[in-house]
């Protein structure tokens, strides 16, 4: 029986890539083992800016210098999609593949004809509490500054409404109890297909077959955030009262730069819609800093929107020009020091303004994910747990603590004691048996 290992790197559309790898290896017969002990090493990379591609190459060639005896190394994803020839030239790789090659990747891992007829899902392994569920592919958004579309493809990709479901039931099976909805676009799912509002009806059909206790929206486009989506996700329990709506600047003037929606009167009114649907909604964001021509002016209009947005959780990044984009040819590129300036300003303002919602949360009752594994202990050394609840995306954003002890998928409710920043602290109320 053939073995392999994989190494994610990137977002969590990429970690849902690796999870589909794995089942095609699966359906082949092949399990999972340590980097040491497996046959089949497979790198799934990130190629979104030069740092990512950066990460990839030395990863890829740390993992090729530690290869054993009759070890294979495929390198394969967005790095290997976008230049090939870059974790083609390392030696030790084994081989070179795009993004969504599932079958040539497990193609690498012969198995005998006997253990063939495992079926698909068959040997999938336990997930955690909270698992991500791609729903499509590729973007035909027209952004200056982002070189996805030429990995990706320039063309909504969106999968089956019922293989979705498939997909989402087999992932709570396996001990999810949380799906996040990933894509490039998440608001765009179905519309090559003429469905306007094809994500509201794929939350429905979610919530109703899938069996899953949470369902998380993330990368919802400005603007295309709609009435029938609102209401679903008000009136649907599942649906968390949370939205990532990446927005990348504040002023207009940028944002048309960008080719990005520039209307900021109207994303007030849509951040002003879904607050009076749901009045405990989270509202998270991204904004890119020294995008070129930024002026200092520019940057201010971005602190004030900010300031009056308000958003609950928001990061940021540093423009990083990237080759084949319209906007690292732009003149009036922002020195780095300038930028840095800016970020850390940024910063600033959007941890202040967390801090302050964090703080308002003091004295509330809410439900908690558990995530850590049992035995973690405080510096007291009294048992301690950690999660989050609708408000907190995985790998994103904060994390509440309690002292106590739970299993990782299990639901606690917790009252909110302190404010500790980023993060929250809390007491166990009761345990949520589901």
């Amino acid at each position: 029986m053939s073995t392999y290992h994989i190494v994610t790197l990137g977002c969590p559309k990429n970690t849902t890539d690796s999870d589909r790898i794995a089942r095609r290896l699966a359906a082949a017969g092949a399990v999972p083992a340590e980097r040491e002990a497996a046959d089949l090493l497979i790198l799934n990379t990130c190629g979104f800016i030069d740092d990512a591609k950066a990460e990839s190459a030395a990863v890829a060639r740390s993992l090729a210098g530690q290869k054993e005896d009759g070890q294979r190394l495929i390198v394969t994803g967005c790095w290997s999609e976008l230049e090939p020839g870059g974790a083609g030239g390392i030696v030790g790789v084994d081989d070179v593949l795009g993004i969504e090659a599932w079958d040539a990747i497990a193609a690498h891992a012969p198995v005998a004809e006997a253990e063939r007829d495992i079926p698909a899902g068959g040997l999938a392994q336990p997930v955690q509490a909270s698992a991500y569920l791609k729903i499509s592919d590729g973007c035909a958004r027209p952004c200056t500054f982002c070189n996805i579309p030429g990995i990706k493809g320039r063309l909504f990709r969106s999968g089956g409404a019922d293989d979705l479901v498939a997909e989402g039931r087999e992932l709570v099976e396996r001990g999810a109890k949380e799906l996040v909805l990933v894509a490039q676009d998440s608001t765009s799912f179905a519309v090559e297909r003429g469905e306007r509002d094809g994500l509201a009806r794929l939350l429905e059909q979610l919530a109703a077959e899938s069996g899953a206790c949470w369902l998380r929206l993330m990368y919802a486009y400005p603007g295309a955030v709609t009435p029938a989506l609102i209401e679903v996700m008000a009136s649907l329990p599942q649906v968390c009262n949370y939205l990532d709506i990446p927005l990348q600047h504040g002023a207009e003037s940028v944002l048309r730069r960008m080719k990005r929606p520039h209307n900021t009167q109207m994303v007030a009114r849509t951040l002003e819609r879904l607050r009076e649907a749901m009045p405990d909604i989270a509202l998270r964001t991204t904004f890119l800093v020294g995008f070129p021509g930024e002026t200092e002016a520019e940057f201010e209009q971005l602190l004030e929107f900010v300031r009056e947005a308000r958003f609950d959780r928001a990061g940021a990044f540093t423009f990083s020009p990237q080759a084949g984009t319209p906007a690292a040819e732009m003149p009036n590129q922002v020195p780095e020091q300038v930028k840095q300036e800016r970020y850390e300003r940024l910063m600033t303002e959007l941890a202040q303004i967390s801090a302050e919602i964090n703080e308002a949360q003091v004295g509330r009752e809410i439900e908690m994910l558990v995530e850590s594994e049992p035995g973690q202990k405080d510096e007291d050394g009294e048992p301690i747990i950690a999660g989050r609840s609708y408000r907190e995306a995985p790998e994103v954003d904060g994390l509440i603590f309690a002292n106590g002890t739970a299993e990782p998928g299990d639901l606690v409710q917790v009252r909110i004691e302190a404010a500790l920043g980023h993060d929250l602290w809390a007491v166990p109320v009761s345990r949520t048996l589901v």
